[in-house]
């Protein structure tokens, strides 16, 4: 039980002449662990839709899709919601009752379960996924790795042959996105059920993968085991080669002939071997002049803030100062106070206690006209929030409604912008029908129009590929030259360590530590990068996989 095969599958949106799908042909057998990669808007989430047949989208299809055998559209619905269990990227739009063990009995329930079975079933998934400690919370008080636990244990209660999962950990930090992932491997692992997952955090994932299916403007590119499709891609010189782990793009940057390395312990072993005999004579790449920013444009004094009156305090005495021209970015866990703080920089939320400044004046005295017409650009996490039209296009216009511009420029800077980003050739769609990295792009796009002088990022490379990523720092860099101050808050620490001037660790309401970015992951253990973790033993201050890439060939 749990197998697919999907023959010459066609699928295409309603007023679309791009195929979404385009002619797809493979087989996922019983008990494989199959990864789906590709660029944002490749078809990932789309293809994974159809594997169900009550979340597959509107449009016009082609092709069959068979399970075990059977044409998917013969199944009964209770036979797909018990055999077809499915995982959705944003943990929230998938809970439906108020407390954890309501959730985990609720679908059960409704599949007509006597209430001994519902219990036993309930007690074991709580204790397979130590959920024990919050059984009885209410979900409002979970975090975002709990609640997508909780969403994985509710869909395993009901004992699937097939976990399909879509970019479950997009809003995860990495430890959490870490557990997370390690508890899918378990379940494939000691369960046996077939796991198809989406995941652009391909450095966790992959290793584990029976098969790695990578997709190109609707079409599968190729399907083959993980080391396999690695070589292919650098062959190809692919642009979705910038998305494999960090061991495999290092391997292809020194040359040797030993065999490709998949996770960091065997990436450690492979640098050793490499350079075995040698002592390097160089660990420690030329260090890079400091930046020379301008005066603090944002300053948070002894800045307090709760939610409720007589709540918890989620930033507690916050204290830091950003200058002009410095690109500065928060890590740490979830429910930390990252997006509370950015939310008090905006001025969304208001602290109780301390002060706010914006080019040395305070928040409140500005009008919301002065704060957003050109000081302040806000990228929330969700991307929907911004959206308010029926097209892309139409909701690009939207913004640019109080400039004084005629129709023609108006149209002019929107389609510069959207080519800017990516999104030209989505201009007519819902944004409601896009990907989550197109409307990430799109909400981007939005947010540049505005042309701020200050601009807050919420996890901005969420649902991103690794190739617009790179398109999305040079974006960033080009702003920062014209003088615009960016803080990010993110939980990419490859795209942090690569990219930003400065990060700051943050920890129960406040900034624990902060520093040069390479200065700030060469000295951490979990909240650095994979290839930090991989060549720490021989070169401790190198932080990214070029310099590791550099380091090696500068010691053969």
């Amino acid at each position: 039980m749990g197998s697919f095969t999907i023959k010459d599958l066609t699928f295409s949106y309603p007023g679309s002449e791009r195929l979404a799908l385009d002619h797809l042909n493979f087989t996922i057998q019983n008990g494989d662990f199959v990864v789906l990669c590709g660029r944002s808007g490749c078809g990932k989430s789309t293809f994974l839709r159809h594997l169900k047949t009550v979340l597959t989208p509107h449009g016009k299809k082609e092709g069959e899709i068979f399970f075990d055998g059977v044409r998917l559209e013969e199944l009964d619905q209770r036979t797909q919601a018990s055999q077809i269990g499915y995982v959705l990227q944003n943990p929230d739009n998938q809970i439906v009752t108020d407390e954890v063990w309501h959730e985990l009995a609720f679908g059960l329930e409704s599949l007509g379960y006597d209430t001994s079975a519902i219990r036993l079933r309930v007690a074991e998934m709580a204790s397979f996924f130590g959920i024990q400690g919050w059984f009885l919370k209410n979900v409002t008080e979970l975090s975002g790795g709990q609640k997508q636990l909780l969403n994985l244990a509710s869909i395993m209660a009901m004992q699937p042959s097939v976990l399909i999962l879509d970019e479950p950990t997009s809003q995860l930090d990495p430890i959490a996105a870490s557990e997370f992932l390690e508890t899918v491997k378990k379940i494939n692992r000691e369960l046996g059920t077939t796991v198809i997952i989406s995941e652009h955090r391909l450095d966790e994932i992959l290793p584990a993968a029976d098969r790695v299916a990578v997709m190109d403007k609707g079409a599968l590119l190729c399907y083959d085991r993980p080391s396999d499709v690695g070589s292919y891609l650098k062959q190809q010189q692919h642009e979705m080669f910038l998305a494999m782990p960090a061991p495999v793009q290092i391997y292809a940057g020194v040359p040797n002939a030993l065999p490709c390395p998949l996770t960091v312990r065997d990436g450690r072993n492979w640098i050793t071997q490499i350079l075995e005999g040698k002592e390097p004579e160089q660990e420690k790449l030329q260090p890079i002049s400091p930046k020379d920013f301008g005066a603090p444009v944002i300053q948070m004094q002894e800045v307090w803030f709760k939610y409720e009156k007589k709540g918890q305090d989620i930033v507690k005495d916050l204290s830091f100062s950003v200058k002009q021209g410095e690109w500065y970015s928060i890590v740490g866990g979830n429910g930390t106070g990252k997006t509370t703080t950015l939310n008090l920089i905006s001025r969304i939320n208001r602290p109780y206690r301390g002060k706010v400044l914006l080019k040395g004046k305070e928040i409140g005295k500005y009008s919301d006209k002065e704060l957003f017409s050109g000081l302040l650009g806000v990228l929330p996490q969700n991307p929907q929030a911004l959206f308010v039209k029926k097209t892309v296009e139409l909701d690009l216009l939207e913004i640019l409604s109080e400039r004084k511009l005629s129709k023609e420029e108006k149209l002019a800077e929107v389609h510069e912008m959207a080519k800017l980003v990516e999104i030209d050739d989505l201009m007519g769609m819902h944004p409601y029908d896009l990907s989550g990295g197109e409307q990430q792009r799109a909400a981007l796009a939005k947010v540049l129009l505005l042309k701020p002088q200050i601009l807050l990022l919420d996890e901005p490379t969420k649902g991103i590929d690794g190739f617009f990523k790179t398109k999305l720092a040079e974006i960033l860099q080009k702003l920062q030259r014209s003088g615009v101050t960016i803080v990010m808050v993110s939980h990419d620490i490859e795209f942090c360590a690569k990219y930003t001037d400065t990060c700051a660790m943050f920890f129960n309401g406040n900034i624990v530590t902060s520093g040069e970015t390479k200065s700030f992951f060469a000295g951490n253990s979990f909240y650095t990068t994979s290839a930090n973790r991989m060549a720490r033993h021989l070169f401790p201050d190198a932080v990214t996989n070029e310099d590791v890439i550099e380091l090696c060939r500068n010691n053969l």
